[in-house]
């Protein structure tokens, strides 16, 4: 029944054309609205899903570190006990530590972080896979190569090519546990040769290589059983969250199990926050709307006064008149958010197809605008119209609920 009246009131003329000008901007506004969240919400999710891809290469699902300290003792027995777990599909051990390459005696350097990897490193990481030049080759100890990253080798002007000889690369890294006045017998120097490079993301590009184990821990001075972290590969369809949890109870308070998010969730955390702030922002606009609703909703009780009489005389009450002109206002949002809602539908799916909004710059991987529609956020979107529209509308049909019975 309220929605009948609401739908007559809404498409019925009225006296003051006003009215219906008011109310088809408030429609519009709500649509505008409704259709940039969720245009916002599906390029974020896009953005989200293209850098969980980029960095899933190289942040593995499970990561042990240590709670305190860089390094940690992994028993013989704690490691078999981590490989016997039923989500434990591969494991490889790490040793990492910030370093400085020198090439061509000190002409070209940087500071890099050099990441020690055993023979099960591509069993566990997406890296092996993401060679742009080369073949992913670490050396042994005795012939220690690197894998580095483009960012790194562009920046350094390393060739990579089996065509000459390769280019002898000097790896300065700190000794643990080195007690001495002249600082430089704290530090290590090593010889090795790059056999390739990958290209992932700047983040990585620019800041990481990747060398054997032996190598490393022989420069760092660790012991047998010392190492850095853990990484490993969880069987398909495991519960990431609940291995976690069982290994952490496991191996104890002495190590973090973290998850791939949790590696990095200082970016998830960033874009997660941005996500909403632009949420919060385009949400003012709906606000900015609700003020026309109230408008329009006064007028119309204004214009409806004989018929809120009529209504009263025949018996409605109070509750039920409110209930009318509350409906009103719902079946404004409602319209306006349908119509936004599948405008921003049209749009994603042109996106998609055709790529019609470019991306400007060319340096990153794609050249346009992912987007990614999830059907929770137009549940949010539907969810803060209505509940604005009700906000907003319930003023004008209290207003109308109270109008004194007034027959002429």
């Amino acid at each position: 029944m309220y929605l009948n009246f609401a739908w007559r009131y809404f498409k019925g003329k009225k006296s003051a054309n006003a009215i219906n000008i008011i109310s088809w901007v408030t429609t519009a506004v709500i649509a505008f609205a409704t259709c940039c969240q969720v245009l916002v919400l599906s390029v974020f999710n896009g953005f989200e899903d293209l850098v969980k891809s980029l960095y899933s290469s190289f942040y593995t699902d499970l990561k042990i570190v240590p709670a305190k300290g860089k390094t940690f003792t992994l028993t013989a027995q704690e490691l078999s006990a981590i490989k016997q777990q039923t989500a434990v599909k591969a494991i490889s051990l790490i040793a990492e530590e910030k370093a400085l390459l020198k090439i061509r005696d000190g002409e070209s350097q940087s500071v890099v972080y050099i990441k020690g990897v055993d023979d099960h490193f591509n069993q566990v990481s997406g890296v092996p896979e993401k060679i742009s030049k080369g073949t992913f080759n670490t050396g042994t100890v005795d012939t220690p190569r690197l894998v580095i990253g483009a960012g790194i080798q562009n920046a350094l002007a390393i060739s990579i090519n089996d065509a000459f000889a390769p280019e002898y690369i000097t790896v300065i890294l700190p000794k643990k546990n080195v007690v001495s006045s002249d600082p430089m017998q704290s530090l290590s120097e090593g010889n090795v040769t790059t056999s390739a490079a990958f290209a992932i993301q700047q983040d990585f590009d620019n800041k990481y290589v990747i060398s054997n184990i032996g190598f490393v821990k022989q420069q760092m001075g660790l012991a047998a059983d010392e190492f850095t972290a853990v990484e490993i590969k969880t069987t398909a369809g495991a519960d990431v969250e609940g291995s976690q949890a069982a290994l952490q109870q496991l191996l104890g308070p002495k190590y973090k199990v973290l998850t791939k998010y949790q590696q990095n969730s200082n970016l998830y955390n960033t874009m997660r926050l941005e996500k909403w702030a632009i949420y919060a922002v385009l949400t003012l606009i709906l606000i900015i709307a609700a003020f026309n609703m109230v408008s329009a909703l006064t007028m119309l009780v204004l214009e409806k006064k004989q018929d809120i009489a009529i209504l009263q005389s025949m018996g409605s009450t109070a509750s039920q008149i409110k209930k009318i002109f509350l409906t009103e206002g719902i079946l404004l949002a409602g319209i306006g958010a349908i119509a936004g809602m599948g405008l921003a539908v049209l749009i994603c799916f042109l996106q998609v197809k055709f790529k019609l909004i470019k991306l400007q710059g060319g340096s990153f991987l794609i050249d346009y605008f992912p987007v990614k529609l999830i059907a929770t956020d137009f549940l949010l979107v539907a969810g803060t119209a209505m509940a604005i529209a009700l906000i907003a509308s319930w003023f004008p049909a209290l207003k109308a609920a109270r109008q004194p019975l007034e027959l002429r």
